[in-house]
């Protein structure tokens, strides 16, 4: 089975120690194959009757485990460069808690920017959350692949912190009671209209 593998939100943004990277070799064994994925995640293969005690051991060692494939990813952050507080480092762990992991009908990448340099480049993920001061503003529908890659378009602005799962929450059980098989996020957005997702999150603030 698959595992995905990544470090936790902290200030320096997706950074592994060397002793987290040798303890993954460690764990997983020589001979077990290794992904490293464009969502800043580590996929391992490991044998189904070992998951278990694989992932408590890499937990121990300051590693955060989760389903693979259709599943919201782990939250693509920013370095913090402006600092922790400033760019909300405790935000941004409160929405990977509340919003990783969660199965989908397509992988779905949410990223998140402290200001707007946006160095995550949450413009090109399927959900983008950008911290203007001290509020937030949301994209949707960011597509970074193929000949008709596009960036998101803004959904809802000045949005306060305790909004943010909410809303996201609400895009995302849409998009799973309404897509079309294993339709990707950009392509419902585009079916569906920004304007419908607009309505559902004025419906939740």
């Amino acid at each position: 089975m698959t595992m995905a593998i990544a470090s936790p939100v902290q200030a320096g943004g997706h950074v592994f120690t060397p002793e987290q990277l040798s303890g993954i070799g460690t764990v997983i064994g020589p001979d077990a194959k290794i992904e490293i994925t464009p969502f800043r995640q580590i996929y391992v293969e490991v044998p189904v009757e070992r998951r278990e005690e694989i992932q408590q051991k890499l937990e121990r060692a300051g590693l955060e485990v989760y389903p693979a494939g259709a599943v919201t990813k782990s939250l693509i952050v920013c370095n913090f460069c402006r600092g922790a507080e400033e760019a909300g480092l405790d935000t941004a762990r409160m929405l990977n808690q509340s919003l990783a992991g969660i199965r989908t009908p397509a992988p779905l990448k949410i990223g998140y920017a402290g200001c707007a340099l946006g160095t995550s480049e949450p413009l090109l993920k399927d959900i983008g959350i950008v911290k203007m001061r001290d509020k937030f503003d949301i994209y949707a529908g960011g597509e970074p692949k193929g000949l008709k890659a596009a960036l998101a378009r803004k959904l809802a602005s000045e949005l306060a912190e305790d909004q943010l799962v909410p809303v996201v929450t609400a895009l995302i059980d849409h998009y799973k009671a309404h897509a079309k098989g294993k339709e990707k996020f950009s392509r419902f957005v585009e079916r569906v209209s920004l304007d419908k997702l607009q309505q559902i999150v004025a419906d939740v603030i």
